[in-house]
């Protein structure tokens, strides 16, 4: 192969190293480094969570003295900070590599090109860009956090044929197979919050916990080794309605209810508090939290994916604002018939009004088929 074209595979295992994080690195990035000397790999890392040893650290410290003029991959610009650990760029000078190849700038302001400049400055030859796409999509929430001050934003519902999430009575159980709700666990996992309603809670008592861990996902060993990471778990509740004995209120792990002030509200909201949740007031919009608020309070908690696990009403709320950036949707093969709870609370009268989405992936998962949608561009 030519030199693109190997330049092209091995910055392809760097991002499949870098993906081996993604249940345990946020709110850092997911990041992997190679490095090669002589057409060779001498060394590779990649980050496992915050406060931990960085791609960059790991790979040059397997490659040793090999890493002198050796060529490197490395999925994000390597920082040029100090945060909870040194700066990457620096390891890359004392080692006195030869080149860096680098997929994308980082977003972070801390970092923000200036990881580049320090290398071109003392001579290292830096090449941007190879596979971006594919970098800045494996770190999306990241990214859209540093950048728009949001966190990435996933619905997930699971349906019958027919479209519909429960029966009249709000009977749920189970529409999809064991498989589909396994694989629900993945996209848990690689969540920093869940956000439900209190209509959700109310119905179901929901624990919305992680209840496998890190093996049961089929990760690597490493992954497998730690310690189970709790998505922040928030209740949309602008009444402060949730019950103080909820289910999840017994559990350990953060639990935030996003709620309207209101005196009433500050009533309920103590006993809440008292019961172990944070309750924190929102701006309303139309009687309700805005979730755009809510939304730039997760970032600011450093969420980068939430993922939204809700009913008809708050699902087609976050759909209608505009605020959603992937749907995933688990068809059940089976029909429910038309009494029975639709998807959305999504009024929309007219062809012309409709939302249109694109298909990114669709597979079979267990009995059931996932499919993977994202709004269009215009949404």
């Amino acid at each position: 192969m030519d030199k693109h074209e190997y330049s092209v595979s091995i910055m392809s295992h760097a991002l499949q190293l870098a993906a081996r994080g993604r249940f345990t690195t946020s709110p850092n990035p997911m990041v992997g480094c190679v490095v090669v000397q002589e057409g060779k790999i001498v060394g590779e890392g990649w980050h496992l969570r915050a406060g931990e040893k960085h791609a960059e650290a790991i790979a040059l410290g397997r490659a040793g003295h090999m890493a002198r003029s050796s060529e490197v991959y490395i999925t994000l610009e390597p920082c040029a900070h100090f945060g909870r650990t040194g700066p990457c760029v620096n390891l890359l000078l004392e080692a006195e590599v030869g080149s860096v190849v680098i997929c994308s700038e980082d977003p972070n302001p801390l970092v923000r090109g200036s990881g580049i400049e320090k290398l071109q400055s003392a001579g290292i030859s830096v090449e941007l860009g190879l596979l971006e796409d594919q970098a800045r999509y494996l770190n999306r929430g990241f990214f859209k956090r540093h950048q728009n001050g949001l966190p990435w934003v996933t619905i997930k519902m699971a349906a019958s044929l027919d479209g519909r999430t429960a029966m009249a009575d709000g009977q749920s159980q189970w529409i999809t197979s064991p498989a589909a709700r396994l694989d629900v666990q993945r996209l848990r996992a690689q969540s920093c919050a869940i956000i439900s309603g209190i209509g959700t809670q109310k119905m179901d008592d929901p624990s919305l916990t992680l209840r496998v861990d890190y093996k049961a996902l089929g990760s690597d060993p490493v992954v497998a080794k730690s310690e189970l990471r709790q998505p922040l778990r928030v209740i949309v509740d602008s009444r402060c309605e949730m019950a103080p004995n909820s289910k999840m209120l017994s559990q350990t792990g953060r639990i935030l209810v996003a709620a309207v002030d209101g005196n009433t509200q500050r009533e309920r909201a103590e006993k809440l508090i008292l019961a172990g949740a944070e309750v924190e007031f929102f701006p309303q919009s139309n009687g309700q939290v805005d979730l755009l608020k809510l939304l730039h309070r997760l970032a600011q908690l450093g969420c980068n994916n939430v993922l939204v696990e809700a009913g008809a009403t708050l699902a087609g709320s976050f759909m209608a604002e505009g605020l959603t950036d992937e749907f995933i949707y688990y068809m059940a093969p089976k029909l429910m018939g038309s009494d029975a709870r639709p998807l959305f609370q999504l009024p929309i009268n007219t062809m012309d009004a409709h939302l249109a989405m694109s298909i990114r992936d669709m597979r079979r998962v267990g009995d059931d088929i996932r499919i993977t949608l994202s709004p269009d561009s215009d949404y």
